[in-house]
């Protein structure tokens, strides 16, 4: 498995997209009391930390290495996800008006 490969099945992972997205949900949540910053960037960490360690790997590819690419994945996720709930906010705040 080469990295490209390891980089897209982390990207289209519906277990790591899920749990993403309602880490989003949750930080988004309690922002009022902890922020978002905090909450975000151990989340990513955690599902990065948490996907690899608990399933099978390759061979060919060393834990670290699917871990710091998780690291990335989990970030683009999270901001895809974050615009998307941006976006979603504004179109909600202007039919409103």
């Amino acid at each position: 498995m080469t990295l490209a490969d390891l980089l897209l099945s982390q990207l289209l992972d519906p277990f790591r997209i899920v749990l993403l997205i309602a880490l989003v949900l949750t930080a988004r949540n309690t922002a009022a009391t902890v922020g978002m910053a905090v909450p975000l960037a151990l989340g990513v960490v955690f599902v990065a930390v948490l996907l690899p360690a608990t399933t099978q790997t390759s061979a060919e590819i060393s834990r670290t290495a699917a871990i710091l690419c998780g690291l990335a994945v989990n970030a683009v996720v999270v901001l895809v996800v974050l615009a998307g709930l941006h976006v979603w906010s504004r179109a909600a705040g202007s039919r409103d008006s």
